[in-house]
């Protein structure tokens, strides 16, 4: 049985990571340590609002917090990200700290390239309406250094990547959104399961399965290695364990599912399920982690049912039975297996109850998906074809 760590840190890619109840309250002092003096707020309107959240990060940076940016939002649009770096010139601040859901945790790392980068965002929606792509940025200096308080369970909070909408689809000469992508490690992580517990149980669990299918993924992936099994293995098992009792009956569930999704991002490898989540979110104003939610399922009965995808070391994570049962059998098991968790979520499991999805656009939605650059780490063997991908989406309709 899982006994819920009391605190533990590591460095991650060059991150320093700690995970603890409380120790939100090392922020600013983490922070000195690394030389910083002054640290500007990056998070969304609700999360500046929320006083559970806000009074401990306010508490922990202390005299090194210059000001608070609450404007981010799941659109993920270049202009929002411009005035955040505005707003970091005006506070005189040396780093950002993002606080929330993956939408602002990505929005403070993409912040610090485009801070270095220099161009304005007028200037990257001329580049993408002119080509359809934004290229990378030359900085002239160093990046502005990073820590993130997540308060979701979207597994946003190890990745150096993420991502900013330039043009949305219908202003893009590709008929897809063009974004700009670009890797900013973070200095700082800070996993507090108390802040966790500070999301309302819907958008913390409609978060829950974007962080779960990770651990799913870097299973099967393509590059793999004994490593990456071991910890999105075990970081499942927390996930099983956790994500049922996030609705607040099991006081442990939090402590859990931190540190599940912790796990399962280790040298993680999206593939396959992300590019459904992805061509669904960027697509319409759905959270990743509900479009993750109802595609999940599907998508895995598409794997197994082409490729081994590993499935015996996915039952093992997901504490499947496999004595005496067929390929078949397993391959069944651990598809319920998941969609009982997605189930114990209470999170919409169609595509039809999304707001604003039509089932006219199910063949553009598989388009994008089958030419989506994760697909790079899709299980050996196994092809997305645009009919793969569209009947995966029918089935979810």
């Amino acid at each position: 049985m899982f006994q819920p760590a009391d605190a533990f840190e590591f460095e991650y890619l060059g991150s320093d990571v700690i995970y603890g109840r409380g120790r939100v309250a090392e922020l600013g002092d983490r922070l000195a340590a690394a030389g910083i003096d002054r640290a500007l707020v990056v998070c969304g309107s609700n999360v500046g609002a929320n006083e559970a959240v806000m009074g401990p990060v306010r508490e922990g940076l202390g005299d090194r917090l210059a000001g608070v940016f609450d404007e981010t939002s799941s659109a993920k649009s270049i202009e929002t990200a411009a005035d955040a770096v505005e707003a970091l010139h005006a506070a005189d601040a040396d780093a950002i700290v993002g606080v929330g859901g993956g939408s602002s945790l990505n929005v403070a790392r993409q912040m610090s390239a485009l801070a270095a980068d220099g161009r304005s965002a007028e200037e990257l929606r001329a580049s993408a309406e002119a080509d359809g792509t934004v290229s990378t940025p030359d900085p002239d200096g160093p990046l502005t250094p990073v820590a993130v308080v997540p308060t979701t369970l979207t597994g946003a909070d190890l990745s150096a990547g993420g991502s900013l909408v330039v043009l949305p689809r219908e202003a893009s000469p590709t008929g897809q959104p063009v974004v700009a992508s670009w890797t900013v490690p973070p200095t700082l992580v800070v996993e507090d399961p108390a802040l966790f517990e500070t999301t309302p149980h819907g958008p913390l669990a409609g978060s829950a399965m974007n962080g779960f299918n990770k651990g799913l993924e870097t299973v099967y992936a393509a590059g793999g290695s004994p490593v990456t099994d071991a910890t999105a293995t075990h970081g499942l098992r927390h996930l099983v364990a956790g994500l049922p009792g996030l609705d607040g009956e099991d006081p442990t569930a939090v402590d859990r599912a931190v540190v599940g999704m912790i796990l399962v991002q280790y040298e993680s490898r999206i593939n396959v399920i992300h590019a459904f989540g992805q061509a669904l979110s960027r697509r319409y104003p759905v959270q990743q982690g509900v479009a993750h939610a109802v595609m999940a399922p599907h998508v895995l009965r598409f794997v197994l049912d082409n490729v081994d995808g590993r499935r015996r070391l996915l039952a093992e994570g997901l504490d499947v039975e496999t004595a005496g049962r067929s390929d078949a059998e397993i391959a069944d098991a651990v598809v319920a297996a998941v969609r009982e968790v997605r189930d114990s979520l209470g999170v919409p499991t169609r595509l039809r109850d999304l707001e604003g999805v039509s089932r006219d656009d199910l063949r553009p939605i598989a388009e994008y998906v089958a030419d989506h650059g994760v697909l790079a780490a899709a299980p050996p063997g196994l092809t997305v074809t645009v009919e793969d991908a569209e009947a995966a989406l029918e089935r979810a309709w």
